[in-house]
């Protein structure tokens, strides 16, 4: 029996694509491109509101692979509980490396060289002049130190920063040096000029940067969230903006998206971005190449890329 792949990507525009499954294009509209039930291979909306991509889920009961399109999983988690044991979650590691780097060291420049004070005094014709911290001779932490986190040290090294160092849930060694497990974190924020957040977000770390995180931060020092939401607390980073002690930049929230009158809105010190870190022209060419990649494994009895868990496991 041919087996029914689903895809938000339509399928004639994608190239490398094997031979053999029916292909279903979907993207989340309302009405469901086939029988869910058909479905061996699922690839997930990508950048849908929640609970798009889970709606299916319960009805897939031949499922085999959910293929997520983002680094992060949580937003399919809350529908893996209804899958038949066996299902793999994938996620898009080599995706969103490339534009989330891109997007990191952009936020870190802007805040540090003061970019939203020149567009605002650009709006009012004033030339607003003077002296901004600089990125080169700074100390900078990552927490976080997965494929994301690699490529913005990759790209914070041209930079000339003081040190990178680079935090994960357990110890290992890379090329570039050490990886400390998250238990150090509290010894190594205070050295830190730069804090980028670029952790995915699990039990863990939902809340870690908490009262107590942002207060170890030393003072003047960049808060940069290109991870989730959630963790941060929100209520804890205001207190640290609003007195002046810490800045932010922001690609994530929590709430999100942010509501209209949010006090993070007017907050001093923050840059906002709209969750921009994954959707560039990076996305859909490394996206497809991924897909192809991942079915042509799935239709040859090969191991698939980027197994995150196994249903029922």
């Amino acid at each position: 029996m041919t087996a029914d792949v689903w895809l938000p990507i339509p399928p004639d525009e994608i190239e490398g694509l094997p031979e053999g499954p029916a292909y279903r294009y979907w993207n989340g509209e309302e009405d469901f491109p086939a029988d869910p039930a058909d479905c061996a291979f699922y690839v997930v909306p990508y950048m849908k509101p929640s609970g798009t991509g889970t709606r299916p889920l319960p009805h897939m009961r031949s499922v085999q692979v959910v293929q997520t399109l983002s680094a992060g999983i949580d937003h399919v988690e809350p529908g893996l509980a209804r899958l038949p044991a066996g299902v793999r979650l994938c996620n898009a590691r080599g995706v969103h490396e490339a534009s989330t780097a891109e997007l990191t060291l952009a936020l870190i420049l802007a805040s540090l060289r003061g970019v939203p004070d020149f567009v605002r005094a650009q709006d009012r014709g004033e030339w607003l002049g003077g002296f901004r911290p600089a990125l080169a001779d700074r100390n900078v932490l990552v927490v976080g130190y997965g494929s994301i986190g690699a490529a913005i040290e990759d790209r914070l090294v041209p930079f000339e920063v003081a040190r990178v160092a680079r935090v994960a849930r357990s110890a290992r060694t890379t090329e570039r040096g050490p990886v400390h497990p998250l238990t150090e974190l509290p010894a190594l924020l205070p050295e830190a000029d730069v804090v980028i957040l670029s952790t995915p977000l699990t039990e863990e770390t939902r809340g870690l940067v908490n009262a107590d995180f942002l207060a170890r931060m030393k003072d003047g020092a960049l808060l940069v969230n290109v991870a989730r939401g959630p963790v941060v607390d929100t209520k804890a980073l205001l207190a640290e903006l609003e007195s002046g002690r810490l800045t932010a930049a922001l690609d994530v929230t929590d709430p999100e998206p942010l509501p209209p009158g949010h006090p993070l809105w007017q907050a001093p010190g923050v840059l906002v971005s709209p969750h921009a870190g994954g959707p560039t022209s990076a996305f859909l060419p490394r996206a497809e190449r991924l897909l192809a990649d991942q079915l042509t494994r799935f239709v040859n009895h090969e191991p698939l890329r980027n197994v995150i868990l196994t249903t029922g496991g």
